[in-house]
């Protein structure tokens, strides 16, 4: 009877290990084999067979995370305090190194990432945080992709999401951009002060130039102002138009 028992378990034993050597793997995921604590081969997608006690797996998510960094507290080099947070998207690229070269990738990248945000926009001045994002995201990008590279990861990209400023540097970048407003206004205004001015020294040459143009601008705004409602009319006549009209006499 007892061996009864013992074949029982032995068959029930052996009937699980075999079950448990097939593994499935979807689509988006590696089996990273080690054959007695060494590495072994990838495997995957698919059905794989992994030897009990032998071998074992760990599987990796080969799909392209979003990677939320938290807010950093940041000084720029002209010395204002920002706090800014940023998302990285990245992926494994080599599921050996992502296993074998660091303990924890994902926490890798997490922390890695912070300590580039705040170096590469401490680097920076305010103005380039709020103005040249895109290039500060490549610069984080590469410089991120590069550090991980050892860790089988690639980093596709990272963007700055927001730029928090406290409240007396949100009223002093106001301030600026009143007076910058301001500024262009006044230039606008002096460059259309220029330009009419050249137009009327410009006109006052050719009238100068052909007196018989002078003379039709005067019976021009003699004519706009005959088409009011007035009794009476002044109208100033030069003394140069007096003279050409005794020569036309």
């Amino acid at each position: 009877m007892l061996n009864y028992y013992l074949s029982l378990a032995l068959i029930l034993i052996s009937t699980l290990l075999v079950l448990s050597a097939f593994r499935i793997l979807r689509e988006y995921e590696r089996g990273v084999i080690f054959l007695l604590g060494r590495f072994y081969k990838i495997k995957g997608p698919g059905l794989i067979i992994v030897v009990p006690l032998v071998q074992s797996m760990v599987r990796v998510d080969i799909r392209t995370v979003t990677l939320d960094v938290p807010t950093q507290d940041v000084i720029t080099r002209d010395n204002v305090s920002v706090r800014v947070n940023a998302v990285v998207y990245y992926r494994v690229v080599d599921s050996q190194k992502a296993i074998i070269h660091v303990e924890n990738y994902h926490d890798a990248t997490s922390q890695l990432a912070q300590t580039i945000l705040r170096s590469v926009l401490g680097q920076h001045e305010l103005d380039d945080l709020l103005a040249s994002r895109d290039t500060l995201n490549a610069d984080i990008q590469n410089i991120l992709d590069l550090q991980t590279d050892d860790w089988g990861i690639k980093v596709s990209n990272v963007e700055i999401k927001h730029v928090d400023l406290n409240e007396s540097m949100v009223r002093a970048i106001a301030k600026q951009a009143e007076s910058e407003r301001e500024r262009r206004a006044k230039i606008i205004h002096a460059t259309g002060e220029l330009e009419a001015a050249e137009h009327l020294r410009e006109a006052a040459r050719i009238l100068a130039e052909q007196p018989q143009a002078l003379q039709l601008r005067y019976l021009q705004t003699l004519t706009e102002i005959a088409g009011e409602h007035s009794n009476t009319i002044v109208f100033p006549l030069a003394s140069e138009l007096l003279s050409a009209l005794k020569k036309d006499g």
